[in-house]
């Protein structure tokens, strides 16, 4: 097992794309404490629709999930992606990110966030990147804030499907990613 090392230091991270071998990591994010802003863990058939759905992000073009990697051994320690969709009338993508509890603290969530804010610049289709942590995810709304993103306020969020929370919408310029979102997270 990894141990995690102090902020002060911080452990080096990679984002990598999502592979088949990645459904044993979303089925260690699928626990009640993990998924507990988004609607409780989802049953195994719901984790393989997931699963594959996440594969076919880059072939079917509608945005890419990585899984988040880190130290020397490459202990796979949460996740990240994007996606397209429609909001308030137009189409943007849409982040969300995971980290396993033992690595929490560290600032692997702001600098994964980050990493995946650069691969979705990088497929210059969309301008804004969104992110909807629930207003009571504290630690969710911080990696926001220290990514980069600006807070545009509180909405109502459907997520899961027919379930609506409160969220916070926070958003990026992607077309301003190099000097907007300097590495604040470390």
């Amino acid at each position: 097992m990894h141990t995690p090392t102090s902020p002060a230091s911080p452990v080096p991270i990679r984002v990598e794309p999502w592979a088949e071998t990645d459904l044993a990591l979303l089925q260690l994010i699928n626990t009640e404490e993990m998924r507990r802003h988004v609607g409780g863990p989802e049953s195994p058939e719901a984790l393989l629709i997931r699963h594959q759905r996440y594969l076919d992000f880059p072939r079917t073009g509608a945005g890419q999930m990585f899984r988040v990697v880190a130290g020397e051994d490459d202990t796979p320690v949460g996740s990240v992606g994007y996606h397209a969709r429609d909001w308030q009338g137009e189409r943007v993508f849409e982040m969300g990110w995971n980290v396993l509890p033992p690595f929490r603290g560290l600032r692997i969530a702001g600098r994964a966030a980050l990493a995946g804010a650069r691969a979705a610049a990088a497929t210059r289709r969309h301008r804004w990147l969104h992110a909807f942590p629930s207003v009571a995810n504290e630690a969710s709304n911080t990696v926001c804030r220290r990514a980069g993103f600006t807070l545009l306020g509180e909405t109502d969020f459907e997520y899961p499907p027919g379930r609506f929370m409160r969220s916070n919408d926070w958003r990026l310029d992607l077309t301003a990613l190099p000097a907007a979102a300097e590495d604040r997270t470390a």
